[in-house]
């Protein structure tokens, strides 16, 4: 997965941002996708819950949370009208894009990563690179582990803002 730039979104609306979010925007960022539906019990009771932690946890200049609300059945149910009543009620307050609807009933960002079904949590590193694609629920401790190690990450070619070269000592010098 490490050699492949990840694709795109599809978004048709956003909620919970005034502006559309794309993942070059975010490049220098970890960016964590959690793919969800309403109806769906395990994006209610584990991955929106785990997305919202996230998205309080750790620091928005280094990790962004999107949700992508990706409709593959009960469509006329899920409506942007209720996911914005949603949104509200469960308190969710990380950027929201809908899913562009694609051909049959898969939509197209869904189609494009190639996603199991939901909830799915994508992780993609400060370079764009899709490193994670998890179907289903993730432990907090191994999610946490995996976006504080790609958050650590140099990115090639660039100096760490904290490296001092005072950090050297007999021993030799850390890496940048």
């Amino acid at each position: 997965m490490r050699n492949t730039i990840a694709p795109e979104l599809m978004v048709a609306k956003w909620f919970n941002t005034d502006k559309d979010i794309t993942l070059a925007g975010l490049r220098g960022k970890v960016v964590v996708i959690e793919a969800f539906q309403m109806l769906c019990p395990g994006c209610v009771s584990h991955g929106l819950p785990l997305a919202q932690k996230i998205h309080q946890m750790f620091p928005r200049d280094h990790v962004a949370v999107i949700g992508l609300h990706t409709v593959f059945e009960h469509h006329a149910a899920m409506t942007p009208v209720s996911l914005e009543a949603f949104l509200y009620e469960y308190r969710l307050t990380f950027p929201v894009g809908v899913d562009q609807a694609g051909r049959g009933d898969m939509p197209m960002t869904m189609q494009a990563y190639q996603m199991q079904g939901t909830p799915s949590l994508i992780l993609i590193d400060k370079q764009g690179y899709l490193r994670a694609n998890h179907f289903g629920q993730v432990s907090e401790l191994q999610i946490g582990a995996e976006i504080a190690t790609l958050a650590g990450e140099v990115i090639k070619g660039v100096m760490r803002d904290d490296y001092k070269p005072e950090e050297c000592d007999e021993k030799g010098c850390p890496t940048p």
